[in-house]
């Protein structure tokens, strides 16, 4: 598949894993060199994401996974409801984050909690 191709099924994921949360996706991509941009639109989401190896619901459970060990705020505040966008549950995520505790330690575990409450209320669940 040619880098063009790919660049446009990377937008067209990207638009669906952040629906409902344009304003934030412009301000990451606004702070982020348009070289950069394109490679992420082109090789992550437009090929890595879209492997038929695993299913879009695990695959995000994944990337959440890996945000929370990494103590990655900002990334969990686009890929929690992302997750949501894409099936995932906030019951599979909040028992995600207490699996995640255990190996990558409370306090990680503590902010995660803390970002999900803020992007994703629980009386919105």
């Amino acid at each position: 598949m040619s880098d063009e191709k790919k660049r446009e099924k990377g937008i067209t994921f990207f638009k669906k894993l952040t629906a409902g949360q344009e304003r934030q996706a412009k301000s990451v991509r606004a702070a982020i060199p348009e070289k950069f941009t394109q490679y992420t639109m082109e090789h992550l989401f437009g090929d890595v994401w879209q492997g038929e190896e695993i299913p879009l619901e695990l695959r995000s459970l994944i990337t959440c996974t890996i945000l929370v060990a990494l103590n990655r705020e900002a990334e969990q505040r686009i890929h929690f409801p992302g997750a949501r966008n894409l099936g995932v549950t906030r019951e599979q995520l909040e028992a995600m984050i207490i699996h995640a505790a255990h190996y990558a330690g409370w306090p990680v575990a503590a902010s995660a909690f803390r970002v999900l409450a803020e992007v994703w209320p629980v009386e919105e669940a």
